[in-house]
């Protein structure tokens, strides 16, 4: 597998942009296709700073000593890391902007899931603004404090606008351009449709923190091409 672009290194951090479909860490079945242990391999020793689901794409903060890690560690614990995600959502926004503070927390029953749970759930806030409106979908900025699992998946599901592609919370786990491009016809060589994407559309786009002297820590990564083709297309045939 190809090395992740680096966006950001210094002495005491490495932040990449990490690909959909690659882990942040190993899994119980010590797979070696992850993140972590593609950058032991290349630099040693090594620390995670947080984590991103597997399907989701984008800016992920690694330590190179134990100081670094720690003091890091403290700040996305203490909601001091500016995060901020692209996502393509279902539907029509009838508002622009908005926060979403529903807590969540793990399914009883059903393994990987989250659920808004307002009495036994933990404190999560999302911050969105609609960037660009279509006719089905919307591209939506959402800015997170506390990192919550699937925290922007769950909460934009909860509020009738599900990320494009989401295997657990959207009703669609393929998007083709047959859905939105009037009197689509396939090619005479192909026998059924492709999809354009079938992942997760959810990219951590931008982060930045400060380190332990007051200096400040940045990155911004690139949609990854399924998104930005996806994105073309909406905009090609559904803007509004």
């Amino acid at each position: 597998m190809k090395f992740p672009e680096i966006l950001f290194e210094n002495d005491d951090y490495i932040i990449l942009n990490k690909p959909s479909g690659l882990l942040s860490i190993p899994d119980h079945y010590n797979n070696p296709n992850n993140l972590t242990d593609m950058l032991r391999r290349k630099l040693g020793e090594i620390f995670i700073c947080h984590r991103i689901d597997k399907d989701t794409s984008g800016c992920i903060v690694f330590a190179k000593n134990a100081k670094a890690h720690r003091f890091a560690s403290m700040a996305f614990e203490n909601h001091e890391v500016e995060k901020e995600y692209l996502a393509i959502a279902h539907g029509t926004f009838a508002e622009q902007t908005g926060t979403i503070e529903n807590k969540l927390m793990p399914h009883g029953s059903k393994q990987h899931l989250v659920i808004v749970h307002n009495k036994f759930g933990k404190e999560a806030r999302t911050d969105y603004r609609v960037l660009e409106q279509y006719k089905s979908y919307a591209l939506v900025s959402c800015i997170i404090k506390t990192g919550r699992q699937h925290q922007i998946r769950v909460h934009l599901e909860n509020i009738g606008h599900p990320v494009l592609c989401d295997p657990f919370y959207s009703p669609s786990k393929e998007f083709f351009v047959s859905s939105i491009k009037r009197r689509y016809n396939l090619k005479d060589d192909m026998e059924r449709e492709r999809p354009l994407t079938y992942r997760l559309c959810l990219h951590a786009h931008r982060i930045l923190f400060k380190d332990e002297k007051g200096e400040i820590i940045k990155a911004e990564g690139e949609l990854f091409k399924d998104m930005r083709a996806t994105l073309q297309q909406l905009r090609k045939w559904n803007k509004l």
